[in-house]
């Protein structure tokens, strides 16, 4: 099955790839259109609630066609959709493209996750994870390389466009294999479900979902919350300069990406427990230090560190969910987390932008510092919880 991991990996770098050249392309969309700001709002807005929406409702479709077809079509989808945007002469017709672009992606991050969590060890979620990573910061550089070639943005979104549908030639290859892994799962499912006591139980009834589904949200809201505002803070508080603050939220996410892939090795030793829990505290760490040490080398350094710190939460909490909740209902609960972080992501992240409009741009890392405590009580009282999901540990023999 190293095919199918492989397989796996490529679509998580093609799932990064759109989800971080919408910002890049802004500038030049809403320039051709004559449009202000507030119109790339409502276009993320509208992306971004398709994706909650396919998040929660993503285990519907990925029971009636497997995980394998689910994800063909919505690269497909995603595909189509930024060829579209390459192609479109009205911003009517990108707002109504950002339609399936939201839904494929949310699909296509569920399915994969639950996938993994369930199939593979804890070092490969990890690694999942950072080349998303990897995708996400190919999809700047690819758009960049576009609007300095052709001084336009849809070449951008053409390229990333052939990317995903090529992707999804190969997806369609795989889905024999994709297939067998589903049949094995479903044999031993029935196996598991004639024993399992909750088996007939809502997912919102379970013990301990609450706050796993708040624990998403708010480490969302912390992870785009540094991405979205750090460079104003940056500008703001501590006197960097465009090109630097740019520079260092830059470092930021690549602190994310290599931390995510250190992790990989690290769950070789430590459980995703212990990997949350040292996450936590590297990234309370990171914040006290952005309090206390004002100066560009130290701010940089633990914007950096805080980054870093973030990298093993995410991936180890969609990895925990079946020891955790029991396999019957782990589909449905990693599209429900994932619905809770694009939450996060696309409506608390910018409402911290309101405060800060209302308080100062200093008061940042005061906010971030009180959500990453919430964050580390949440996920402490979680950990302590006596949680009466079946426990498999069935994985693939991969690592």
């Amino acid at each position: 099955m190293i095919i199918l991991l492989i397989v796996i990996y490529l679509a998580f770098i093609s799932l990064g790839l759109p989800d971080s050249i919408l910002g890049t392309a802004l500038p030049g969309l809403l320039g051709e259109y004559s449009l202000p700001l507030s119109a790339g709002s409502l276009l993320s807005t509208v992306i971004m609630s398709s994706t909650v929406i396919s998040s929660f409702l993503c285990v519907h479709v990925i029971k009636r066609l497997g995980t394998g077809l689910s994800v063909f079509i919505s690269c497909l989808m995603t595909g189509g959709a930024m060829l579209g945007f390459s192609f479109s002469h009205s911003f009517y017709w990108l707002i109504a493209l950002g339609v399936p672009l939201g839904l494929g992606g949310g699909t296509v991050d569920a399915a994969l996750n639950n996938f993994v969590a369930r199939h593979y060890k804890a070092h490969h979620m990890n690694w999942l994870h950072s080349f998303w990573g990897v995708g996400a910061t190919l999809g700047p550089v690819i758009m960049s390389i576009s609007l300095a070639s052709t001084n336009s943005w849809r070449s951008g979104y053409s390229s990333i466009s052939i990317i995903q549908l090529g992707l999804g030639i190969i997806l369609l290859l795989s889905l024999p294999l994709w297939s067998k892994v589903h049949k094995n799962s479903q044999s031993q499912n029935r196996n598991e479900e004639t024993s399992s006591s909750n088996k007939k139980e809502s997912p919102f009834k379970i013990k301990g979902v609450f706050y796993a589904l708040f624990i998403m949200m708010l480490y969302c809201t912390i992870e785009a919350s540094i991405g979205l505002w750090g460079s104003s803070f940056l500008l703001g508080a501590r006197n960097f300069t465009v090109e630097n603050s740019a520079s260092f939220i830059a470092f930021y996410f690549g602190g994310i990406t290599a931390g995510r892939f250190l992790s990989g090795f690290m769950a070789f030793k430590f459980n995703n427990n212990q990997l949350i829990r040292l996450g936590l505290i590297i990234v309370i760490t990171g914040i006290i230090g952005l309090i206390f040490f004002d100066n560009p080398v130290s701010t940089g350094i633990f914007i950096v560190v805080t980054g870093f710190g973030l990298a093993p939460i995410f991936p180890s909490m969609i990895h925990e969910t079946p020891r955790r909740f029991g396999e019957t209902h782990s589909q449905a609960l990693i599209g429900y987390q994932m619905g809770f972080a694009y939450i996060g992501t696309a409506f608390l992240s910018p409402a911290i932008g309101v405060i800060l409009q209302i308080w100062d741009v200093l008061y940042f890392p005061y906010i971030l510092l009180f959500l990453a405590i919430i964050l580390s009580v949440l996920s402490e009282i979680l950990n302590r919880k006596k949680l009466n999901a079946p426990v498999n540990n069935r994985t693939i023999g991969i690592g």
